[in-house]
């Protein structure tokens, strides 16, 4: 069996580190427009959107305990900064000043790069949100060398599942696009001695993208993996006795108080996760210890619709086209269901919830291409395998 050899290692411990550069600096920014740091602001005559003030930021990363002194904050946002996550909104600087200087998350203003980094890191994400959510999921404790391994899998049972799933065509596909997973350091062998293959060598997930990220790791240039223990990140949006006609989420807070996510806010922008729950994540304010909540919300349908129902004469739906805009991380909605499927889940902040689209809402096309007799993992895959730029029909109840 061929090893790993160390040039590959070294490159995929490298696009590791970017990845949860990434990740910390998205729970950052979702963190800092929940604490209305990052707003418009005006600076000689002109208007800069999502912005935030260097120095009050130095001063909340302090005061929440995100770093010990203010020399410590500004080699956070270098970091942030060197790493393409942040940037001045003009450009005059490269260096991140502890002053009254407006910068800005690339992911805000649209400018974050798209390149095959983003696009692998992208993939994986979803695919393990899909299988962390799925009912009976390969991911599974196992022991190897008397060492306890979370999220593993064999590499044959996840080549089955990529076919059986309709996200793969064949095996050789599945088995190529394995191996970017694991050159990008998003997976890798359980004692990192080899290479992908379709075989019952077990793997596990690196990356927990739903572990709780803490900015000071930031400054540890050698990342190790997190301990098994460590829990999934406890700021999952997830509906919590929601009223009729409110599609607002709710995220919890480490105060287990409820506090309404503003439907009006558009900064928030998540990946579309083609699975049964939300892929969404809103950062609490706190750094302590929360235990996980549940992220998995019943279907938001009264009842079940076919698609003879939806397209019959004289039915009440009114059609329309929406054209959705996604940016470096995804469209910022969920997809359930199947034949007809149905919108489960809309960001508040993100593009689709810009562009008009609305929970329970069935969709009819995906850029061009009837998906009326689709389930919701074959769709999520024509979305994410498509443009950047989405073209949606959907079927809405006529109030």
């Amino acid at each position: 069996m061929e090893s790993i050899n160390n040039s590959l290692k070294k490159k995929a411990t490298e696009r590791y580190h970017r990845a949860e550069v990434m990740i910390t600096g998205e729970q950052l920014r979702l963190r800092l427009h929940d604490a209305k740091l990052i707003k418009d602001r005006r600076y000689h005559l002109r208007t800069y959107p999502n912005c935030f003030v260097a120095k009050e930021l130095t001063d909340w990363l302090i005061e929440h305990k995100e770093a010990p002194d203010r020399e410590t904050g500004n080699r956070l946002m270098q970091k942030l900064m060197d790493h393409t996550i942040i940037h001045h909104v003009c450009d005059e600087y490269s260096d991140y000043k502890d002053a009254k200087l407006l910068y800005r998350f690339r992911k805000d203003d649209g400018t974050f790069p798209l390149n095959k980094d983003v696009k692998v890191f992208m993939r994986g994400q979803s695919l393990y949100e899909m299988l962390i959510n799925a009912e009976d999921s390969i991911l599974k404790v196992r022991e190897d060398n008397d060492e306890t391994n979370q999220r593993t899998f064999l590499g044959c049972e996840i080549i089955d599942w990529l076919i059986q799933e309709g996200e793969i065509a064949n095996r050789k596909e599945a088995v190529d696009l394995c191996r970017a997973l694991l050159e990008y350091g998003i997976i890798q062998h359980v004692s990192n001695r080899h290479h992908f293959f379709d075989s019952n060598l077990l793997y596990l997930f690196r990356i927990n993208f739903r572990r709780r990220r803490r900015l000071t790791e930031l400054l540890n240039d050698n990342l190790i993996r997190p301990q098994p223990g460590s829990p999934d990140s406890p700021f999952c949006l997830r509906k919590l006795n929601p009223e009729p006609g409110n599609s607002s989420f709710l995220s919890v807070q480490s105060s287990k108080e409820i506090k309404l996510v503003s439907a009006v806010r558009r900064s928030s922008v998540t990946s579309l996760g083609g699975s049964n729950s939300s892929s969404y994540f809103v950062t609490p304010p706190s750094l302590g210890f929360m235990p996980a909540v549940e992220c998995n919300p019943k279907s938001v349908l009264k009842r079940k619709v076919t698609n003879e129902e939806l397209l019959s004469p004289g039915a009440p739906y009114l059609k329309k086209t929406l054209t959705i805009v996604g940016d470096a991380v995804g469209w910022g909605f969920v997809v359930r269901g199947g034949r007809p499927c149905h919108i489960q889940a809309v960001d508040p902040g993100g593009p689709a919830s810009a562009a008009g689209l609305k929970v329970c809402q069935f969709v009819l096309s995906v850029n061009g291409v009837c998906v009326l007799h689709l389930d919701y993992q074959r769709i999520s895959s024509l979305i994410m395998t498509g443009p950047r730029t989405l073209v949606l029909e959907v079927m809405e109840a006529v109030q």
